[in-house]
Formats: C-alpha cells, sequence, structure tokens
C-alpha cells in the first residue's frame, strides 16, 4: 500500500550515515551506510534462532550521488537475534583454534562492522538509536523503520502542540522511542537511545530529556532494563548520569577522551564508558603540547593506547570496585585489540575481526596473547594522589588536556550538525497528508 507521504522525496543532498550500534552483550556497535557500497544481512544459524525466525532478511543498497537511491528487499521484519551460546567458544585442548577465539577469551568482542553478512560468526545483540539512524531512514525508500518514523511524524499529540520549537522535539522524541522500540524486537540485548547532544553542558536538561524518552517508551511497554541512554561526557552529562543512575535508570558516556573523564564517570556510577583509542593517536599526529600524550611519546609508547585514560581507566574502576564497564573504541588493527586485551569490552571493526577469524593458532603455538589489563593488576596499580582527588567541576576542568578538550568539542559538534539535518528534514516531510 502506497504511503500517505513521500518519505524521501527530499531534493536537498542528504549524505547517509546510518548507524546502528550492535554488540555481543549489552553495548553498542555501529552499521555506517556511506556511498557506494552494498549491505547484506542474513539471519544467524539455526543453533541461535527459533524456527520461525530462521529467515534470510537481506538489505541491498546502492548510493549514486546526491540523491541518495536504494534498493531494499526482506523476506521478514525484525528476526529475532538471539546470541549463540558458543559464540565466543575459548581453546580446545588439541585442536585448532582462531585468534578471535583466543582473545575472546580477556575480553568481550563487540563487532564494528559496516556489512553483516555473516551472523553465524558476528550476531549482533544490541543497538543504538540516534540522529544518524533517524537521517539514514528518512533517506531510504523503504526500511524496517519507515513506518517508525511516519507515525511519528503523524503523532496527534506532537501535532496539538501550538509552540513550532515544542512540536519538533515532540516529534524527534517519538521517531527516536519509536525506532528504539523496533530495535528492541530485533536484538535480545540493550538499546542505547542518544540524548541530544545540544543539551551537553545542561545537566537538568539532559535529565528532563531522559525522563521523556523514558516515558515514551514505558507508554509502549519497553522495559527499562532494555534501555541505555546515551549521554556525552561533559562535567553537566556526568552529573546527569549520577543523578540517572541514582535513579536506576541506565547511562551509556561516550566521547570520553581522558583519565579524568573516565575516573569522574565511574564514580557517578554510569553504566557504560566509552573511550577512543585510534582517535587521540590522530589527533596526536597532527598537534602537540597534551602533557599525557607528550609523556608517552617520551616513554617510546604508542599515544593512543599507553594513555592514562585507557591503562588508568580500567585500573580505577576495577580497582575501586566501581561497577561501570568500559568499552575501547576506534580500534585501527589488529596490534590495537592485543594491546588492550583485558578490557571489558572491545569494538573491533569488520576487517580486522575477519582476520582475527581466518588465523589459526594451536595450544602449543610458541606465540601467546597476554592479559594486558586484568582485576589483579588493578588492585596492585598505585595512583598519585592528583589522580585520587575527589572530581568536581573545576578539578575535572584542569585536568582536561588539549588533546580531550578539542576531541570532545568536535564530537559533540558532530552530534548537533547530525541533530539539525534531521529537524530540517521533518520540516520538509511534515505536515503529511490528511493530518
Amino acid at each position: 500500500m502506497t504511503p500517505p507521504y513521500n518519505m524521501y522525496d527530499i531534493k536537498s543532498q542528504v549524505t547517509t550515515s546510518l548507524y546502528v550500534k550492535t554488540t555481543l552483550a549489552t553495548h553498542s556497535i555501529d552499521y555506517r551506510i556511506t556511498s557506494q557500497m552494498s549491505l547484506l544481512l542474513q539471519s544467524p544459524p539455526s543453533s541461535a534462532l527459533s524456527a520461525s525466525s530462521r529467515q534470510e532478511l537481506r538489505l541491498r543498497f546502492s548510493v549514486r550521488s546526491a540523491t541518495p537511491r536504494f534498493a531494499l528487499s526482506f523476506r521478514r521484519s525484525f528476526p529475532q537475534i538471539r546470541a549463540s551460546a558458543n559464540f565466543s567458544s575459548s581453546l580446545d585442548s588439541g585442536r585448532l583454534s582462531t585468534e578471535f577465539d583466543a582473545i575472546s577469551k580477556f575480553s568481550e568482542i563487540v563487532p564494528d562492522t559496516v556489512i553483516f553478512d555473516d551472523f553465524d560468526r558476528f550476531p549482533p545483540t544490541a543497538a543504538t538509536v540516534s540522529s544518524s539512524l533517524l537521517l539514514g531512514i528518512c533517506s531510504l525508500p523503504d526500511t524496517i523503520f519507515r513506518s517508525a518514523v511516519e507515525t511519528a511524524l503523524a503523532d496527534s499529540v506532537c501535532y496539538g502542540l501550538e509552540s513550532p520549537d515544542a512540536r519538533m522535539s515532540c516529534f524527534f522524541n517519538k521517531a527516536l522511542v519509536n525506532v528504539g522500540s523496533d530495535l528492541v524486537k530485533l536484538v535480545p540485548g540493550r538499546v542505547s537511545t542518544e540524548v541530544d547532544a545540544r543539551l551537553a553542558y545542561d545537566t537538568h536538561g539532559i535529565i528532563r530529556k531522559v525522563h521523556d524518552l523514558l516515558t515514551l517508551y514505558n507508554e509502549i511497554d519497553v522495559p527499562p532494563e532494555r534501555l541505555l541512554f546515551k549521554i556525552p561526557s561533559t562535567w553537566q552529562g556526568i552529573e546527569a548520569s549520577r543523578l540517572l543512575e541514582s535513579e536506576g535508570i541506565q547511562t551509556h558516556l561516550t566521547f570520553v577522551y581522558s583519565f579524568a573523564q573516565a575516573a569522574a564517570a565511574s564514580e557517578a556510577g554510569a553504566s557504560v564508558i566509552q573511550i577512543f583509542v585510534g582517535r587521540i593517536r590522530d589527533w596526536a599526529r597532527n598537534h602537540s603540547g597534551d602533557p599525557e600524550i607528550e609523556a608517552a611519546l617520551k616513554r617510546g609508547e604508542d599515544p593512543g593506547l599507553a594513555l592514562d585514560w585507557v591503562t588508568k581507566a580500567y585500573n580505577y574502576i576495577h580497582k575501586h570496585g566501581h561497577k561501570s564497564k568500559l568499552m575501547a573504541a576506534a580500534i585501527r588493527n589488529k596490534q590495537d585489540l592485543f594491546s588492550l586485551l583485558g578490557v571489558d569490552y572491545i569494538i573491533a571493526p569488520l576487517k580486522v575481526l575477519e582476520s582475527l577469524k581466518e588465523s589459526l593458532t594451536s595450544p602449543n603455538e610458541k606465540y601467546s596473547f597476554v592479559r594486558r589489563l586484568s582485576p589483579n593488576s588493578a588492585a596492585s596499580y598505585n595512583f598519585s594522589e592528583e589522580e585520587l582527588v575527589k572530581w568536581d567541576q573545576l578539578s575535572f576542568a584542569s585536568s582536561m588536556g588539549p588533546a580531550a578538550v578539542e576531541l570532545l568539542a568536535a564530537g559533540l559538534e558532530g552530534y548537533a550538525t547530525q541533530a539539525k539535518r534531521v529537524e530540517e528534514l521533518f520540516g520538509k516531510i511534515w505536515p503529511p497528508p490528511n493530518v
């Protein structure tokens, strides 16, 4: 049946960047859809799915030029995907295994892929709904999430609001929650919902936004334990996380580029703390003047891996018994991954995971995988008095080096830009006919 209005007949160019985060247990992973690529989505193996769910889901996208054009075909909406019990198998005695199996003994490996063409090897189990995802949905002629956005834009409660800003905010919230609820049906793990980055320096604004989103989720019976709320790691964001976690609302702090951010976030009780390894190295190649980076370089260490915000963050969390889980993202290669073994979660790109799957190891192989981080090593780690400070806004700000300040600002700007583009698109396709 032809929908009452066209979601994708937009003359302005839409550069699609669709992020759908998936993890092996409770955390996130990006689907990125960029130009000149195709996406194939298949169901997991029979051991991981019920009989009614073992149908193939195929998505093919083709991006040509300014206006994206996509071809989509699928046989079943929202297949229930369950992680296979033996996904992260350990080494079998006397048998050849893969590097992936070996390293999975130390950290939970989270696929960060562009193409999910093998759910047997890399089954998605959680997701993130974001402004980037909404942009992608609005740019497609047909997706399994299309009706979720259409329903949001036709919502009578939002339509009845007099203020244009309040109406747009209502549409935005509804769209995020509608898509998020569909993702909950698709994956067995938690779904992380992005909080507007434009509220990054407004603690009470963040809390109000999370409460609004959670209320909408409650109205459609999405259990709160299936949800995370993704908040930027500004001081105000960390304070919002502390207050929300005290209410039993799970938070996911992102844009963490320093030990100060990670330590303050863990003290706040954030459920997930996401750090970015590769981005700090990228910054170091073109900048100077950051004390942490300079110290790492003087020791002859990789600034992306040796900084306090990676090793110290893990040790701080585990030594002091904080509940937070540390997730390492922006992994560039296998060596990055090997150097971080033991961290709670590692988000790794598909090319790295495929290489790990194709590399065989044997029990008597000379090369052994070494756990770099562990609760035992954390217990024996000694922190300086400055690192054990009770964090407040002043000590937090003074401990943020140039790299963390610049990378945090860049991340916030990117998220805010995506949110504005969503509002512009919604403004062009709203109101739909007959509303």
